[in-house]
């Protein structure tokens, strides 16, 4: 009897502890997300940097061409904006699994906060990534450059990989690449291609442009988790080098783009309302430089993404004016 009562309390010892330790997040009850948990997991605040690409690069296009293709400039603006979408959901689903979440002080997320179920979440994410693969099939038969389907493909890989996977490269100091290769060159210039085939000079600035803006965002985004990603093992570019380093770099970041609008605004005058775009750009920099409370810079990260909408519209301005 004794040996019995033994046995069962060994079972119960085994099945116990902090789920948030054992990486089961599922392991608790799962308390509903509203309908606001889910908006807010899409990190509205972050869909700025998923138009703006596309702004500029049919702005180039028009350029080019002289004709502005609405429908594929609308199908470009899906694929982006779907792609971002899910990379905010499959972060959500790999750092709550990971047990990442459980050290975050920002907004809170469905999976770390056990809001929804990770499979749930992950549910979620592969729609967009499908929703954004359609759009973007949609484009390859309207143009027929079908090799723009292993670009497509590149693109869902490394979302998944930024944070999936048994070595996400977000966690290695990489993420900072990423955004600018994919967010700013590929979809500025990817814009720009299928709708003039052609890719003029003014697209390329474009895209250095927004690329850095989006990387600015991201550093704000990691200064504010710098002391959580740490804890967390996770190696951000911002825990690699430091919190003044990567203030420095955020107002490169920040900066650089204006000088290349000021450098185009040599040839298009109307370049030099992109200027305009200070006005929430700056006060981003205030904030990084001067926060006192992690929480600050969220409103530092806003401020940054909306500079990079406004910037993005008043080039493509300059470019069709």
């Amino acid at each position: 009897m004794a040996g019995t009562t033994r046995k069962r309390t060994g079972k119960k010892q085994r099945g116990g502890g902090d789920p948030r330790r054992s990486g089961r997040p599922d392991a608790v009850t799962v308390k509903p997300a509203t309908a606001r948990d889910w908006i807010g997991a899409a990190r509205p605040r972050t869909l700025p940097l998923a138009i703006a690409p596309v702004v500029v690069g049919t702005g180039a296009a028009v350029l080019a061409t002289g004709i502005f293709h609405w429908v594929i400039a609308l199908a470009c603006l899906a694929v982006s904006v779907c792609l971002q979408i899910g990379v905010n959901y499959a972060n959500d689903y790999s750092d709550g699994i990971r047990g990442t979440d459980n050290y975050r002080v920002g907004p809170g997320r469905l999976t770390g906060a056990r809001r929804a179920k990770p499979r749930t979440v992950l549910t979620v994410a592969l729609v967009f990534f499908a929703l954004a693969a359609v759009a973007g099939l949609a484009i390859v038969i309207r143009t027929e450059q079908w090799w723009l389907i292993a670009v497509g493909a590149a693109c869902i890989v490394a979302a998944w990989f930024y944070t999936g996977g048994r070595r996400p490269y977000g966690y290695f100091g990489l993420g900072e690449i990423f955004v600018f290769v994919f967010f700013g060159l590929v979809a500025t210039i990817g814009t720009t291609w299928v709708q003039a085939l052609y890719v003029p000079q003014e697209a390329w600035f474009g895209a250095v442009a927004i690329g850095l803006l989006a990387c600015a965002v991201l550093l704000a985004n990691n200064l504010r988790d710098i002391d959580q990603d740490r804890s967390a093992g996770k190696r951000t570019l911002t825990v690699l080098i430091g919190k003044r380093a990567t203030q420095v770099l955020f107002t490169v970041f920040v900066l650089v783009p204006f000088g290349i609008a000021a450098f185009l605004a040599l040839v298009y005058p109307i370049a030099w309302l992109t200027l305009l775009a200070l006005l929430a750009g700056l006060p981003a920099i205030l904030i990084v430089w001067t926060f006192r409370a992690p929480r600050e810079l969220v409103t530092a990260l806003a401020l940054t993404s909306v500079t990079s909408l406004g910037y993005a519209a008043l080039l493509a301005w300059a470019f069709v004016g």
